[in-house]
């Protein structure tokens, strides 16, 4: 149980998201109106995917160094979950665009630029499923890893500051303390973050651990088979 408090936070802080996200009160927005309840899954969902990103490429870091091929599974799943919460970030952005803007899609340069970052990092898992041997395969994929998350920061945070932008923040649209994100949106869109990341980390750890098995089973195979 004391190895497991962190999944049980994760499960009650999503849960708390989910219903306070649909039933405590929001601000009362011009055109936004009732859609302001999905900052709390859009937001952290886009959080959620920097930090898995961010602990991706560390562990391809770690691979460089070390040459261990644990740290470049640890690398992989952090990314795989990190491109599932992308998606998940962007079909809650563009149902939230849809009633905001008018369409689900309008050449935003934050769209585009979080379009060619998922591009990237969805060329990352053709890279890795197009070879065979496993360590020149980590090797690649690793300092691809590192070019990914590099290239994620201007394309998502400076380009598009850049140029005028719908999103809040930019092109001299408020951002959402300007909205009035009140205490009562505070009470649930912190709480949001936490639980979504905890909910992908955990994802993650299963997902490693179904890796590792597998890959310490082919090790005996091909020891036992010598």
């Amino acid at each position: 149980m004391r190895r497991s408090w962190w999944k049980v936070l994760s499960v009650i802080l999503v849960a708390y998201a989910i219903i306070g996200g649909l039933l405590l009160p929001v601000p009362r927005q011009h055109i936004i109106n009732e859609t302001i309840r999905n900052l709390y899954f859009h937001v952290p969902m886009w959080f959620g995917m920097i930090l898995l990103f961010t602990c991706a490429v560390v562990y391809a870091v770690k691979y460089l160094r070390s040459g261990n091929l644990e740290h470049d599974i640890y690398s992989a799943e952090f990314t795989k979950v990190g491109i599932l919460f992308s998606i998940l970030g962007m079909l809650t952005g563009m149902e939230w665009a849809n009633y905001s803007w008018g369409e689900p899609w309008s050449n935003d340069p934050k769209q585009l630029g979080t379009a060619i970052c998922m591009l990237i990092y969805f060329a990352y898992l053709i890279l890795r499923s197009g070879m065979k041997d496993e360590e020149k395969r980590a090797r690649l994929s690793s300092v691809y890893n590192i070019f990914a998350y590099a290239l994620m920061i201007p394309l998502l945070w400076i380009l598009p500051r850049m140029v005028d932008s719908l999103h809040p923040g930019n092109g001299g649209n408020p951002g959402f303390n300007s909205y009035d994100l009140d205490s009562n949106m505070r009470m649930v869109f912190y709480p949001a973050v936490i639980g979504w990341f905890l909910l992908g980390l955990w994802m993650t750890t299963l997902s490693i651990r179904l890796h590792l098995v597998n890959h310490k089973r082919d090790n005996d195979f091909h020891t036992t088979n010598k």
